[in-house]
């Protein structure tokens, strides 16, 4: 049935392409100005976004073997992400249950226990306490009461979610309104995690606009990539998250062939969307395809934000391999710091001069429409059943 969809996509971009179109929403759609800097709203779509929706916090890829782990900072709550020798994912607070300690320093490595530094309490895969130092003279305490806190975690197509605030559960399925499918055709799942790297930005939603924009392409990155690029969008939506490819020479290379003789590869371009961090572009590396998935987490205050760059190869790399695919990545930092952040940092202080009272957003603007069209409705919804609401009531999958 995936298949299905994305020859039905493919399609549907073909025509635009053939035709010389591109979808365009019904009128233009006007954003608050202040949404981008205000500490009100600020705090609300940190308490009814990302405090309430599944994050991806990893990718299996960085724990693919028994008693890896992962350890990270998440807009400022320590989490520990463990697969187990059982091969199960599990996800916890990052913090000692004896005085608070943060039990392991941020990175991956690989470990059957996990002691905190402070007083060597020592915590097992499943979080338990196993371990006490001079057990005999603390006092009396159940241990089964003092383990790590877990946090709700769920995997799909090689990609890790997490929450991060505990007991607060989610159903993964329904959040990703059938783009897990999809998301699988990318063969993340069989990557290699061949690199990372951190680049600071504006407001989170003024970062996330320009993954969004293909308006700019052409004239933003004149110098870089925009030349090999046109300004069009074809956009197609699962509930908030979104796929955007242009209709241009590499698709319609595949008009002249049947469908049934499209390969899954040829079909899988464009920039596709998780709602509400994540972008996942594909590159070529001599030869072989190399997907950047861009990590967008809000900042410690409204007008910042950090993005990790993430880098999955979908083959081992050779040694030549490397230093192309550290080129890459030297290449796609210079694009995003020096000028996408550089241009959105900008932004963010003109517009906090208040001289604008709106942003505006055309008709050829859909993805970015959509994106703020969702982040209105969730900050509106009162509760976390509210929240789930909207997206059991999401169309599972909806184009213009």
């Amino acid at each position: 049935m995936s298949r299905d969809q994305l020859v039905t996509l493919t399609k549907r971009t073909i025509a635009h392409g053939l035709g010389g179109t591109v979808p365009l929403e019904d009128d233009v759609m006007r954003v608050p100005s202040t949404n981008y800097y205000d500490p009100g709203r600020w705090q609300l779509e940190m308490d009814r976004i990302w405090r309430r929706l599944p994050l991806v916090l990893g990718f299996s890829a960085e724990l693919r073997e028994p008693n890896s782990y992962k350890a990270l900072d998440v807009m400022g709550t320590p989490v520990l992400l463990v697969r187990g020798d059982d091969g199960t994912l599990r996800s916890f607070v990052n913090m000692c249950s004896h005085r608070g300690a943060i039990v392991m320093e941020e990175g991956r490595g690989v470990s059957r226990r996990f002691s905190c530094p402070y007083h060597a309490w020592v915590y097992d895969q499943q979080g338990a306490l196993v371990g006490m130092l001079d057990k005999q003279n603390f006092g009396d305490i159940d241990a089964s009461c003092h383990g790590l806190t877990p946090l709700p975690v769920g995997e799909r197509a090689g990609i890790i979610w997490g929450g991060i605030v505990p007991g607060m559960a989610f159903d993964l399925d329904a959040h990703l309104c059938g783009y897990g499918e999809l998301l699988a055709h990318l063969g993340l799942a069989d990557c290699t995690f061949v690199g990372h790297q951190s680049v600071e930005g504006p407001n989170w939603k003024l970062a996330y606009d320009g993954y969004l924009d293909f308006y700019h392409l052409p004239i933003l990155h004149k110098n870089t990539f925009g030349p090999t690029y046109n300004n069009k969008t074809v956009n197609d939506a699962w509930g908030p998250h979104q796929r955007n490819t242009q209709p241009d020479e590499r698709v319609l290379a595949l008009a002249g062939l049947p469908d049934d003789e499209w390969p899954v590869a040829k079909m899988v371009g464009g920039v596709w969307t998780i709602f509400p961090h994540i972008s996942i572009a594909g590159f070529v590396v001599n030869d072989k395809k190399l997907y950047m998935v861009s990590q967008l987490f809000p900042g410690d205050t409204p007008t910042t934000s950090i993005t990790v760059q993430n880098f999955l190869a979908t083959f081992e790399p050779t040694p030549d391999d490397q230093v192309a695919i550290e080129k890459q990545m030297d290449f796609l930092m210079h694009v995003v710091r020096d000028e996408d952040y550089f241009t959105g940092l900008r932004i963010q202080q003109a517009v906090q001069t208040g001289a604008k009272s709106e942003f505006v957003f055309g008709r050829n603007e859909g993805p970015c429409q959509r994106f703020h069209t969702w982040v209105e409705a969730l900050v509106q919804a009162d509760t976390p059943a509210d929240t789930s609401a909207l997206f059991r009531a999401a169309e599972e999958f909806h184009h213009p």
